[in-house]
């Protein structure tokens, strides 16, 4: 690729930072945040290819659930009894988070409580198992049988659920954008890294309008590439995520979100009358695997059939818009965190496991102190990239260039 004398006169000089953030996400935008508070004295740059929220942050359902399985048995099955209650507190925590240190308001912000049901008998068993363990660990969820279920929800052929009050929604585009604008960060978009060079201390970031050196870095861009970052080949997956929205209806049919089929499908009603349904990759798994922004026939017919088979109020409404997003998929379902060779205090981190909205708020201030501090901080063993369920990844690979 050339560049023009005039375009290259034009270039912004270089920018000089104490800590570059790659991927203005939830996840970098929260670290942001977090910075700011732990190191007020130093500077923050907030890089991303295209803008903030561009990606799954500014795509998905924007549902903030708590833990991580769709029933705390599987959750205690998957990690022992105290990782479980851990990161369903973890969650809790992202959640109160949000209330306390930002203005509600400014992303719509709903205490509406969350619905998690089921789609078939085993799930329904899992979920009435999952109510005593939780009560048990401080979380006052309520089992309700599939009639409740049907009359709250408007649906038919659904089995229990989970009444889970602490359960909340948001707009999460507008969530990212707020978090950033309280981190005071400055933001770079259309700053796409196409190399990241750690030298004499520091580390070089390599863009196509200009060089940003920093002292320390933190990538967030989930199973995204960065040329010149080393990590382990696989350990994020890239996977896609694909939603609807219908037109407006005219009445209120669901008063909290709905998370069904082991999560496999999710919706909402907005406040508009809107609403949006999103999930059905199990179905084409093989399929929703890697970067394509696009909607595939099978997955968004799907999508409409689960709202036809399930809610009756469905039928005949029209859908208003389609849309994509790749998710961070790990081995073992957690997010990961590991470290930037050669350049001290700096990371990469991601692989939300489509729980990004439920995890990233608090998952960043663990990234600021883990940046910040010279300790370790509560919570950082469970997202080290090193865990066992993890070394099993392939070789360490040097990222080259971005996959599509």
């Amino acid at each position: 690729m050339t560049r023009s004398f005039w375009q290259h006169r034009s270039r912004p000089p270089a920018l000089t930072c104490d800590v570059a953030i790659v991927g203005a996400g939830i996840a970098g935008a929260s670290a942001a945040f977090w910075l700011r508070k732990a190191r007020p004295d130093w500077t923050v740059a907030l890089l991303d290819a295209v803008e903030p929220g561009y990606g799954a942050s500014g795509r998905n359902a924007g549902f903030l659930l708590q833990g991580i399985a769709t029933d705390y048995v599987t959750d205690i099955a998957r990690y022992g009894r105290a990782t479980a209650q851990q990161l369903w507190h973890f969650t809790l925590e992202n959640r109160e988070l949000l209330e306390k240190e930002l203005d509600p308001t400014a992303f719509n912000l709903q205490r509406t409580g969350s619905l998690i049901v089921a789609g078939t008998a085993a799930e329904d068993e899992r979920l009435q198992r999952s109510v005593a363990p939780l009560r048990a660990d401080g979380v006052p969820v309520a089992y309700l049988p599939p009639q409740e279920v049907s009359s709250r929800a408007q649906a038919g052929g659904l089995f229990g659920a989970l009444n889970v009050p602490s359960g909340a929604t948001c707009d999460p585009l507008k969530l990212v954008r707020h978090i950033i604008a309280q981190s005071k960060a400055t933001v770079c978009p259309h700053h796409r890294v196409i190399d990241l060079m750690p030298q004499n201390g520091s580390v070089h970031l390599i863009t196509p309008h200009r060089t940003v050196a920093a002292g320390q870095v933190l990538v967030t861009t989930n199973a995204a590439p960065v040329p010149g970052l080393v990590r382990p080949q696989g350990a994020i997956r890239p996977v896609r995520a694909q939603m609807l929205a219908t037109v407006p209806l005219a009445s209120r049919v669901l008063s909290c979100p709905v998370y069904s089929h082991e999560g496999n499908y999710y919706l909402r009603q907005l406040s508009g009358g809107e609403v949006l349904v999103g999930g059905a990759r199990h179905q084409h798994a093989a399929a929703e695997v890697g970067f394509a922004d696009e909607t595939t026939p099978p997955v968004q017919e799907a999508l409409e059939a689960y709202l036809h088979r399930h809610f009756p109020w469905a039928a005949g409404v029209r859908v208003q818009r389609r849309w994509s997003g790749t998710m961070g998929f790990t081995a073992d379902r957690l997010p990961i965190i590991g470290s930037v060779p050669d350049a001290p205090g700096s990371y990469w981190a991601g692989g939300f496991h489509g729980h990004g909205m439920g995890l990233a708020f608090r998952f960043g201030r663990l990234l600021a102190a883990l940046m910040a501090s010279d300790d370790r901080p509560d919570g950082a063993s469970l997202f080290r990239a090193d865990r066992p369920a993890l070394t099993a990844a392939s070789a360490t690979v040097t990222e080259s260039a971005p996959r599509s």
